[in-house]
Formats: C-alpha cells, structure tokens, sequence
C-alpha cells in the first residue's frame, strides 16, 4: 500500500524559489518523503510512499498554500495514477468484488497479496 512512488518536479527552483524549495524539503522528511535534484541537472523529484506524498501534499496546503501552487498542483497530478495504492486494503477488496462479483477468493488473493482471512472478510462484507 505504501509503494515508493517519484514525481518529476522540472525547473523546480526555477518557478518557486530557493527558499520555497527548502522549506519543502524540510517538510517532505517530516513525512518521509526525499525532495532532491536529479543529478546535476535543474530538474527535481519526490521520492516516498503514496500515503506519506499524500500527507505531505496535505501539509503543503494547510501549512502554506500560497507557497507553491505549482508544487502542489505537480504532486496531485502525480499521486492520480497512483490513487489504488492511497485506499485501505479493505475498501480495494469490497471495491474489486463489487467490480466483478464472480471473482474467486484466490483471485483476489493473487492481485491483491492479501491474506486468506482478509479476502473472506471481504467477501462478508461486501454481501453485507
């Protein structure tokens, strides 16, 4: 679920500023994400798990939303093709039955890595 994910950030520095950048990388090791430039070059990127970007795009907005609208808006467009690894096992599980209800417990077990308890739990819920 916490599957390490990257965003490329070009010209980082560039449209937000030194300091912003700082300030960010700050933040992003709060939440155990690494915000650096790929190699010697101009561009940057977000390396962490999809929840801790998440959280950390989160803080970014609440902590200082008029600081980098662009940040932001580049982290969200790069966590949408990621957003099955956002949602709790539990809820990928119903929604996955739901989406073809004559799938087989092992069959959920082999797409999801689930265990066998959690793919029965599932099932349970989603008659319910």
């Amino acid at each position: 679920m916490n599957e390490a994910i990257v965003i490329a950030l070009p010209s980082l520095i560039h449209r937000i500023g030194r300091e912003q950048v700082i300030q960010a990388q700050i933040l992003a090791v709060e939440f155990g994400c690494s915000l650096k430039r790929v190699r010697r070059s101009r561009n940057w990127q977000l390396t962490g798990g999809a929840v801790d970007v998440q959280s950390f795009t989160l803080a970014l907005k609440q902590r200082q939303p008029a600081m980098a609208p662009y940040l932001i808006g580049k982290l969200e467009a790069g966590l949408l093709p990621h957003a099955d690894k956002l949602e709790p096992l539990s809820v990928k599980l119903v929604r996955m039955i739901h989406e073809t209800p004559g799938i087989t417990l092992g069959e959920l077990m082999e797409q999801t890595q689930c265990s066998i308890i959690e793919a029965r739990q599932a099932r349970f819920d989603a008659d319910s």
